[in-house]
């Protein structure tokens, strides 16, 4: 019984994934547009959240700096939280920008309250905008993007506006191509869908312009939450702000280049959501919102659940292999169910992300797909954790992501600062691979053909993250970038 209700749940996130393509698909061409122009451009503020961003701080201050919008209408506020040479580094190009003309502050505190929030919380004392463009360290703006996106702003409604993201070094590693596949999928299908189609999508955190009064009216940043730009964006639409999602406009950043460090990103995500979630749920269920708005919110801030229904069907796969028997009855009941709505919808979903962006070159790009679903299962135990920590009200920090301003393929070089994180959590994902080696050569002496490819699935999934997580602990497979130029060493 337990083993169909998760079976269910799976089931259900699974049909939702059918529903964004769906909308997807249907309003594509429904591109927006500005109502007009502004007959005066307005100021805009450029908020740069940073903390121990030592090898790209210099690339995204330099990329600010080109930004084409005039000078005397644009601020930059460097909110730097760092702790290491970050900071030198940042004021030296701080000061070198002030000396050519930029209206440009560098806040440093000295404690990190409220993290990356706290610190956007603060650069509003003196924020002199009325639009804000917030990047994180990763990312590399457009010259063009604020005279690209400013003028939407001429409908007093918009209180947001997102860009799409791109990836810098999408061809560095395996990995950072699943990933980018990854990132495609939520930054074009869901996106899209959800703020064409009049749902509530969010704000990913970078990458977008907010207008300030729509930040104010909506209660601010708030960091209770690991996901304050989730948090703030569903906050401000239950104000009754319009926000609108740019696909055409990309802001390539950077990609996690190590298994640990894009587990830690996903983990804060994830963690990041369900506390949202908690949050946020119960005040959409309680306005006056359409049903379809509030049950789109539902799969939205819940569909991180699934992660932990993934990891009940792992502990609950044992006792089905003699309960429901082997044979046809055992393929109609489960294995063909679960792979139409399941396994079926993410090829599905993923598909057609890559057939909307890359038209000539996506057939190289779902050869991945494999290694893409795979990922995802090996990274269930690492979300599942962060889904029970939110439940259960575990207190963590912000993490960090490493960033070592790499572009294109693989390069290696030498003094790498950033200390690979060590858990138990690899080894447990070691014996779910072990786990279902078991299976695999169970399905396989039983006949059970179409179970094998999933059971393969989860095997090599939970063990290629296993192994990719170990192996950043030896020195001889860390990422080494260059020192930044002129910079102090540490």
């Amino acid at each position: 019984m337990c083993y169909l209700i998760v079976l269910i749940g799976l089931s259900i996130y699974g049909l939702h994934r059918y529903e964004i393509v769906y909308l997807f698909l249907k309003h594509r061409n429904n591109k927006p547009k500005p109502l007009g122009e502004f007959p005066a451009l307005p100021k805009i503020t450029v908020q740069l959240p940073i903390y121990n961003e030592y090898y790209v701080v210099e690339r995204l201050l330099k990329s600010v700096s080109e930004l084409e919008y005039p000078r005397e209408l644009l601020q930059i506020q460097v909110l730097d939280d760092s702790t290491d040479d970050t900071s030198l580094i940042s004021q030296r190009i701080t000061e070198e920008l002030k000396s050519q003309g930029f209206d440009i502050e560098l806040i440093h505190r000295d404690d990190r309250t409220g993290y990356k929030a706290g610190a956007l919380e603060g650069g509003l004392k003196t924020c002199k905008g009325e639009f804000i463009l917030i990047l994180d360290a990763d990312f590399l703006p457009s010259p063009d993007m604020l005279m690209r996106t400013v003028h939407y702003f001429t409908d007093s409604k918009v209180g947001m506006i997102q860009t799409r993201w791109g990836h810098l070094n999408r061809t560095y590693s395996l990995l950072t191509r699943v990933q980018a596949m990854f990132l495609d999928g939520h930054l074009l299908l869901e996106q899209t869908a959800r703020s064409r189609s009049g749902r509530f999508f969010n704000f990913n955190g970078t990458a977008g312009l907010w207008r300030r009064s729509c930040i104010d009216t909506s209660g601010g940043w708030q960091h209770d939450t690991l996901t304050e730009d989730l948090d703030l964006s569903y906050r401000a639409q239950l104000e009754g702000w319009k926000f609108i999602f740019l696909p055409d406009l990309v802001t390539p950043a950077e990609l996690p280049v190590d298994m640990n460090g894009f587990k830690s990103q996903q983990h804060r995500w994830t963690k990041g959501s369900i506390q949202t979630c908690k949050k946020i749920l119960p005040t959409v269920w309680r306005s006056k919102l359409p049903f379809h708005i509030k049950l789109e919110a539902t799969a939205h801030l819940t569909s991180n659940f699934a992660y932990l229904l993934l990891i009940f069907l792992c502990v609950l796969l044992n006792p089905t292999n003699d309960g429901l028997g082997h044979g046809m009855w055992r393929s109609i009941l489960l294995d063909i169910p679960i792979f139409a709505a399941a396994s079926l919808s993410s090829a599905v979903f993923y598909f057609c992300a890559q057939r909307t962006l890359y038209p000539k070159g996506w057939m190289k790009e779902i050869l991945l797909l494999p290694l893409l679903l795979g990922l995802g299962i090996g990274l269930a135990l690492n979300n599942a954790r962060a889904v029970l920590e939110a439940v259960f009200n575990h207190q963590s920090e912000f993490t960090r992501t490493p960033k070592y301003g790499i572009e294109g393929k693989a390069q290696r070089k030498s003094n790498n600062r950033y200390i690979p994180l060590k858990s138990l959590l690899p080894f447990l994902e070691l014996g779910f691979a072990l786990y279902f080696t078991y299976f695999v050569i169970t399905a396989a002496i039983h006949g059970q053909w179409l179970s094998l490819p999933f059971l393969v699935l989860f095997q090599c999934g939970f063990g290629y993250v296993a192994i990719s997580s170990m192996a950043q602990w030896f020195p001889k497979v860390n990422i080494e970038p260059d020192e930044p130029a002129d910079a102090v060493p540490a």
